[in-house]
């Protein structure tokens, strides 16, 4: 009996040490792609891990801890092997609501074996605060003035309270009678206003890309056209997926489109056809834009 214990437990010493050993074969790496954000900023990180074969490798989703980070939204891609090393990537979106200096943040990955699972983490990567107004001096200097200010005592307070009250019934009768034509007119106004100024940073947008197809630059036109949808649907597009966005606007083709632009993002290489994938994101939302309108005015 005493033998069969002994076999067992040598057995599962040299099941464990194999299983560490095949997991040091795994390279793990981690990194932000700015070296500082605000509080509360939309920050990518980027999750990489390549192996060998006969590996069972699983990256975080949204049910693990991201402190101090909040998880906005994550992007994985299709893997690629080449001569027998397979390598994943992900791109984590998060923001930071740490008031540190400099934060330290590692991502792990999961190796997933039958009955157990090894955890293999990369170095640190730093994030420094970015602060967006100046110290507050610790001793406030205050300019003297003595000077006597002679404050006018004369106020028609009658005239005045009658000319008040008359411009509340004004606008209680204009509000009555023709309160929710105004209403309409004044959000189409509003809506018209708002297109006008999207137009014109989208063009200014659009042109520095087309200069200069950075990362910088793609990233600001990918999200100035998610925040103007945002307001036109009342839909959370900054935090969805690309798949997710393509569902909701019954669009597969935009998906295409969005990885014209995130191919600078994430692989630093150039599109085959960027201006026409500027212009489909750009059409899309002069679209939808004249359905709010009609629909606006189509209720009065």
């Amino acid at each position: 009996m005493g033998k069969r214990v002994y076999i067992i437990l040598t057995a599962l010493l040299l099941l464990a040490f194999g299983q560490k050993s095949l997991g040091q074969q795994i390279e793990v790496e981690g990194y932000f792609l700015q070296d500082s954000a605000k509080i509360g900023e939309r920050v990518p990180y980027i999750l990489k891990a390549s192996y060998g074969k006969g590996y069972n490798v699983v990256f975080p989703d949204s049910t693990y801890d991201y402190s101090p980070f909040e998880l906005l939204e994550k992007k994985t891609y299709i893997s690629h092997t080449d001569e027998g090393i397979t390598i994943d990537s992900a791109v984590y979106y998060i923001s930071n609501f740490s008031l540190d200096p400099i934060t330290r943040f590692s991502l792990p990955v999961f190796e997933v074996f039958k009955y157990d699972s090894l955890v293999h983490t990369p170095n640190e990567a730093s994030l420094a605060l970015q602060l967006v107004i100046d110290e507050i001096p610790q001793e406030l200097s205050f300019r003297e003035n003595n000077v006597y200010q002679p404050i006018s005592t004369d106020f028609n307070y009658p005239l005045w309270t009658a000319v008040f009250v008359g411009i509340l019934v004004l606008a209680g009768l204009l509000t009555f009678f023709f309160g929710k034509s105004i209403q309409r007119k004044w959000q189409i106004y509003q809506e018209k206003r708002k297109y006008k100024r999207f137009t014109k940073r989208w063009e200014k947008a659009e042109k520095d890309f087309a200069t200069n197809p950075d990362m910088d630059h793609a990233d600001e036109l990918l999200g100035l056209w998610k925040t103007y949808m945002e307001h036109l649907k009342n839909k959370p597009f900054r935090d969805w997926t690309t798949t997710e966005i393509s569902e909701f606007l019954e669009n597969k083709e935009i998906i295409k489109d969005f990885r014209e632009i995130e191919l600078i993002i994430y692989a630093g290489k150039e599109g085959q056809d960027l201006p026409k994938a500027c212009k489909n994101l750009r059409d899309i939302c002069t679209d939808t834009y004249h359905q709010k309108i009609t629909q606006t005015d189509e209720r009065q």
